[in-house]
């Protein structure tokens, strides 16, 4: 579901020195340029459930720790057409309300406008997941959107 909605919506990147970051309310994207002609076997990669370091030609790319938990061994990167590396996170805590402010603790954070972008389309997502009958991949969204939007379990239907 969250792919088709990110493919009819729009992404909401964090651009960072080394490219950017954004994510739905299931995963984290991680996009970085590298040298064009770079081998997968320059990269060295570490993906850990709080925890990344990338290396591309033995020069430090990122290393830290994510914002929030991931589950390591569902995350993969790829390297493409050569000059691309591609992570994907599936985050732990899978609710509209858990939008990451930044991608490290303290590093490559979110301005307070990409922010509120991006809380914005997760809780436009968690609304699309709950209605699957509507369609709002081009929706507006105002009020009560952060930390995931109003609960409305409790309404009858």
């Amino acid at each position: 579901m969250s792919v088709h909605f990110e493919e009819r919506s729009g992404v909401v990147p964090c651009k960072t020195p080394w490219g950017s970051w954004y994510q739905t309310m299931e995963e984290v994207f991680i996009e970085v340029d590298v040298p064009h002609g770079t081998s997968a076997k320059e990269v060295k990669c570490h993906l850990g459930s709080r925890d990344i370091e990338l290396f591309v030609k033995g020069k430090e790319i990122i290393k830290g720790k994510f914002f929030d938990t991931t589950v390591s061994d569902e995350a993969t990167w790829t390297l493409e057409d050569k000059c691309l590396i591609q992570i994907v996170l599936m985050k732990t805590n899978r609710e509209a309300g858990n939008c990451w402010s930044s991608l490290l603790e303290g590093e490559y954070c979110a301005n307070a406008w990409v922010q509120d972008q991006m809380q914005r389309k997760l809780t436009l997502e968690r609304f699309q997941r709950e209605n699957p009958g509507f369609d709002f991949s081009g929706a507006e969204i105002s009020g009560n959107f952060a930390g995931g939007g109003p609960d409305l379990s409790s309404l009858q239907k």
